[in-house]
């Protein structure tokens, strides 16, 4: 199973399908939420080998009704007129994540720049009991929103992830809000 949402998202290299490798193996899950900006919409894309597609169609029939008619045709349109709408979305998040990189480096702190989507997960700065005091004395002090590591894992402990799919006048904001936090420590 390939969960491939950030495909049409990704910045140093193409990205390339499990699937092209192992067609008859691979059930791919991907979406318009990311690519297209269609978060809400609720359109999701299925590919898999007709052999397993028609049993997973069958469970779909009785836990889900269909998207909205609305939502199909924007899905239809994106799919086919839209095609490289994602380009220009992709160019801007390449933008904001080399200016959110360096701001983050220059406060020092431990990341690793992402190949894909719009997202950082960063190692803590010493001196807090766990992510979620990191995050809560943040939005307390500075109201700077971010999420602890370890709402996706309990190996995310230490660390905190921050979104770049914000305007760069609020990515500048937020960053400065975070490099005063951490300089009063």
């Amino acid at each position: 199973m390939a969960d491939e949402i950030y495909s049409e998202l990704v910045f140093d290299q193409e990205h390339v399908s499990i699937a092209t490798f192992l067609k008859e193996q691979t059930i791919v899950l991907n979406g318009l939420s990311k690519s297209h900006s269609m978060t809400g919409w609720r359109i999701g894309l299925l590919f898999a080998p007709v052999a397993i597609s028609q049993h997973i169609l069958k469970v779909h029939q009785y836990n889900v009704t269909c998207a909205a008619s609305i939502s199909q045709r924007a899905a239809l349109a994106a799919l086919t007129a839209g095609r490289d709408d994602a380009i220009p979305m992709k160019t801007e998040y390449a933008r904001r994540r080399e200016y959110v990189y360096s701001r983050l480096q220059a406060m020092e702190l431990e990341i690793v720049k992402p190949n894909g989507a719009f997202y950082f997960f960063i190692k803590l700065p010493e001196g807090y009991a766990s992510s979620l005091d990191f995050c809560l004395k943040l939005v307390q002090q500075e109201k700077v929103a971010v999420v602890p590591g370890d709402a996706f894992s309990p190996l995310g402990e230490g660390y905190f992830r921050i979104s770049y799919a914000y305007s760069m006048e609020t990515l500048e904001k937020a960053l400065d809000r975070i490099e005063a936090f951490l300089a009063k420590k």
